[in-house]
């Protein structure tokens, strides 16, 4: 999960500050987690002009051991401007906790609270790390708008409006006295401003004339006629799209392919489920893992003894295998990531990638299910602290209690899982 580095605007007290944001990356065994700033500073300026010519500068700063360093120091002027999903407002977040909670409005507050519970702990805010980690019930903001549906849900926004309505003037205190902006050169900044002002011109140069006249009283309807023959074409298109979803093989076989992304690498396999069992390409509860495509169509195109072939259809991915026709295929939603996650339980379930944490359990309850054994079950039940975190950062639920950290336990009993998870695998050679 080595991340970039982003550029991000913050609304604070005197104004917009742009910074960079470097979102976890691992060095390493080491992870870590950084601002533009050195030492105790957080380095915010007052336009991108000024953020592209600090970088240039060359000065010190505690991003410069980043990985992506030198890249962003390459970068264009106008490539330095935050995108719009990267500008937080902090002015405005007791205006967005007092509207009512839409999904567009609950996705700020999720956006906003996320970064400045971030520059909170890097920058070790106390007045912040206070904030959040004595309220949580800010933790429903980031479940969506079902936490606010109803009398409960309403009573729930309310309450945290208020809190955010007495305690937000201290977060943006804390936030203005470590936000610093160093001296930069002023060449530096005339030519980054003349980057920017190009790109602009360029980018409306690029964009296309909406007045157009009609021509010798060409009326409305030929352009009508245009667009139902482009309507048509589109209509033609999403039926060729319909068809290739009804004609999906693998989809039509009842069998997946799955990626599995481990430390030591990527590997291939197939699983189905029969009367929701699942079933992988192993056998006697190991599962074949292949380090490429081509191997698994290779040992797909063999005779080979293993689990799916009695499943009907696997003589059908037998046969494409052996004439050449047979494409791998692996869905979002079959593609499982396992590095990462022991660190990431290690910070707490605010912390994790729910998603990638979701498809893991179920990796691990698959293949635990196919060798018919408990232990990932008994791993993961209510009744463990593995199995409590699990279950609450999954569906996080403010009005029960949170776990507490540290989660040194929940983290070794998840890398335990972990490797039990590895041995299932009989990784087979390229």
């Amino acid at each position: 999960m080595a991340g970039d580095i982003v550029p991000i605007e913050l609304g604070i007290t005197e104004g917009n500050a742009f910074t960079l944001w470097a979102p976890r990356w691992r060095e390493g065994d080491d992870e870590w987690e950084a601002f533009l700033g050195l030492d105790e500073d957080l380095y915010g300026f007052a336009s991108v002009a000024e953020l592209v010519a600090f970088i240039r500068s060359g000065d010190d700063n505690d991003l410069v051991e980043h990985p992506a360093w030198n890249t962003v120091v390459g970068l264009k002027a106008d490539e330095l401007e935050p995108a719009e999903d990267k500008s937080f407002d902090l002015i405005a977040v007791p205006e967005l906790a007092s509207e009512d909670p839409t999904p567009e409005v609950i996705a700020k507050l999720e956006d906003v609270l996320e970064i400045v519970r971030i520059i909170g702990e890097v920058c070790e805010l106390t007045p912040i790390t206070k904030f959040f980690n004595g309220n949580p019930i800010l933790g429903a903001v980031t479940t969506g708008t079902r936490n606010f549906q109803g009398r409960d849900g309403e009573e729930l926004w309310g309450r945290i409006g208020t809190l955010i309505d007495k305690r937000w003037d201290d977060v943006v205190d804390a936030i203005d006295e470590v936000i610093t902006s160093p001296e930069v050169d002023a060449d530096l900044v005339s030519v980054a401003e003349a980057e920017i002002l190009a790109a602009a011109s360029a980018e409306d140069e690029d964009e296309p004339d909406e007045d157009i006249e009609l021509i010798d009283g060409e009326s409305d309807d030929t352009d009508s006629d245009d667009d139902d023959d482009d309507l048509d074409d589109d209509d033609d298109e999403d039926d060729d799209d319909d068809e290739i979803d009804e004609d999906d093989f693998w989809a039509s076989v009842g069998i997946d392919p799955i990626q599995i992304i481990t430390a030591d690498g990527e590997f291939f396999t197939l699983r189905c489920y029969l009367d929701d069992d699942p079933v992988f390409l192993g056998a006697r509860g190991k599962i074949f893992a292949f380090p490429s495509h081509r191997a698994l169509e290779r040992f797909l195109a063999d005779d080979n003894e293993h689990d799916l072939s009695v499943v009907s259809t696997f003589e059908e991915i037998q046969v494409a295998a052996t004439d050449g026709s047979l494409e791998i295929e692996v869905y979002e939603d079959n593609v499982y990531v396992l590095p990462g996650l022991t660190e990431d339980i290690a910070d707490g379930p605010r912390r994790i990638d729910r998603r990638q944490l979701e498809l893991a359990v179920e990796l691990f309850t698959d293949a635990a299910d196919f060798a018919d054994d408990d232990s990932v079950a008994e791993a993961l039940g209510s009744t463990t602290p593995l199995g409590w975190f699990v279950n609450y950062a999954l569906n996080p639920d403010p009005k029960r209690l949170a776990p507490s950290p540290p989660f040194d336990n929940e983290s070794e009993a998840w890398r335990a899982l972990e490797h039990e998870f590895e041995t299932r695998l009989d990784k087979k050679r390229g």
